[in-house]
């Protein structure tokens, strides 16, 4: 694109985004990008300025926090911290639905001063992804399953989490799966955060009280995996500003209570032909192609090297668990809920793989990048799966790591999945995820001043 496009093209944004701002009297604007988390990070400023803020900086090291905001000792960003451009997607652009006076939030993409989008930030690497489909005349189609729990306000990390009292005035003891009633007992909070979703146009559709006590799952309509991506990013915003206006927490870690089932991120995904828009996994009558068990074969092949992504924290792999509801291998079958991989009942055009691996506390943009891209490697190494699992998928043992540590060093072995998402990605996510591995080491847990302090 030649500089004069390129001036044009900012202008039109510029233009756009005034407009926007002005029509519903924004005071203030949230500029965010999503670190390697999916925190929100970002800076927040007048509207007045927004629109004619030409360079907004932030420096590159902003993706390379850890979770406790320290940063890794390996070095892999240059030393000087450069300044990033942010550039506002204009298709992003939402109302924040709790902001006491009218404010917008916008989702910025990052870029270098020559000109080349950053390939530290998450967005980047699951456009990247998208484009490699593209280039085969693919598109990738996904629908988010997230599921989170509720639970008493916690200002003590010593304590365990418990459900909160709802409006029976008791706390949920026994699990509920599917049971309206439950649902109702948070009536209020839901009110909310339907309404949060609409006022920021977040495609929802259904909400089930699914196994744990006041545990939740929302649908998410399918669509564009980048689309997909910025509401599954933007709900758990939604979701914990809605709880915290009711004293209580939303929470999204994998494992939050020890006798309670997971939270996961459940992927579906499809392929469809770009300009037809039909399925490339099943011909008209119903029948699987070639491609559709190449890309089954690659989710089998390379979800384990790429568990750091589905499985990002120390938590997450106390839900890989035998028993505990979540899968603990890459086996599939049709409309089976103890394998990795399900293939739901569908009409030929909606046939789809469930990604059940993914847990619930992962940053989605790198989740559903990950996930797209095992498939991806699966059709283009035209790769063969084995066959479906009729019975129980628990009893074929284990097949995913169990520990973030072994993870990370299955992901920097797979050459294929390094060179998709990028080496110098590789190296700062897995110095992060690292450290953040390290800190935790340094904490003594109850359970070891209860079992080991006189016993050992």
């Amino acid at each position: 694109m030649s500089e004069l496009s390129k001036s044009d093209e900012a202008s039109s944004r510029r233009g756009s985004l005034e407009r926007w701002l002005r029509e519903r009297n924004c005071t203030e604007v949230e500029c965010i990008i999503p670190d390697f988390s999916g925190v929100a990070r970002g800076k927040i400023m007048p509207a007045s300025k927004f629109w004619q803020e030409e360079r907004l900086r932030l420096p590159e090291g902003v993706f390379v926090q850890t979770v406790t905001g320290d940063y890794p000792d390996e070095d892999t960003t240059d030393p000087t911290e450069p300044d990033m451009l942010l550039r506002p997607d204009v298709n992003t652009i939402r109302l924040v639905p709790w902001a006491a006076e009218p404010t917008a939030q916008v989702i910025h993409d990052c870029y270098y001063n020559d000109g080349r989008e950053v390939d530290l930030a998450p967005r980047t690497v699951l456009k990247r992804i998208i484009e490699l489909y593209d280039r085969r005349g693919w598109k990738p189609v996904v629908a988010p399953e997230l599921e989170f729990f509720l639970v008493e306000k916690n200002i003590d990390p010593d304590f365990p989490l418990k459900p909160p009292i709802g409006r029976s005035g008791r706390p949920e003891t026994a699990r509920q799966a599917y049971g309206i009633d439950a649902v109702n007992e948070f009536d209020p909070l839901f009110e909310d955060i339907y309404a949060y979703c609409e006022k920021q146009k977040l495609d929802i559709d259904t909400l089930i009280h699914e196994s744990g006590a006041a545990q939740m799952e929302i649908n998410f309509l399918h669509g564009d995996p980048l689309e997909l991506a910025d509401q599954a990013f933007l709900f758990k915003r939604t979701c914990r500003e809605a709880a915290y206006r009711h004293n209580i927490y939303a929470t999204f870690m994998a494992k939050p209570l020890k006798d309670e089932p997971g939270s996961a991120m459940h992927i579906h995904q499809s392929v469809v032909d770009k300009i037809t828009g039909e399925s490339i996994f099943a011909t008209a009558d119903g029948k699987l192609t070639d491609l559709f068990m190449a890309h089954i074969a690659g989710l089998q092949k390379y979800i384990p090297h790429a568990m750091a992504f589905f499985a990002p924290n120390v938590n997450s792999y106390r839900r890989i668990a035998r028993g505990g509801y979540a899968p603990i291998n890459v086996q599939w079958g049709f409309d089976n809920r103890t394998v990795g991989l399900r293939v739901p009942v569908s009409e030929p055009q909606s046939t789809r793989i469930e990604n059940r691996v993914s847990g619930a506390d992962v940053n989605p943009y790198l989740a559903i990048a990950l996930s797209l891209a095992c498939g991806y490697l699966g059709m283009i190494e035209g790769l063969r799966s084995t066959a479906p699992v009729t019975g129980s998928g628990y009893n074929l043992g284990y097949q995913l790591s169990r520990s973030l540590e072994d993870s990370l060093r299955l992901l920097r072995e797979c050459k294929p999945l390094c060179e998709l998402i990028g080496e110098r990605f590789v190296r700062s996510y897995s110095a992060v995820k690292h450290k953040e591995y390290e800190t935790f080491f340094h904490v003594i847990s109850s359970w070891e001043r209860e079992f080991l302090l006189l016993n050992v």
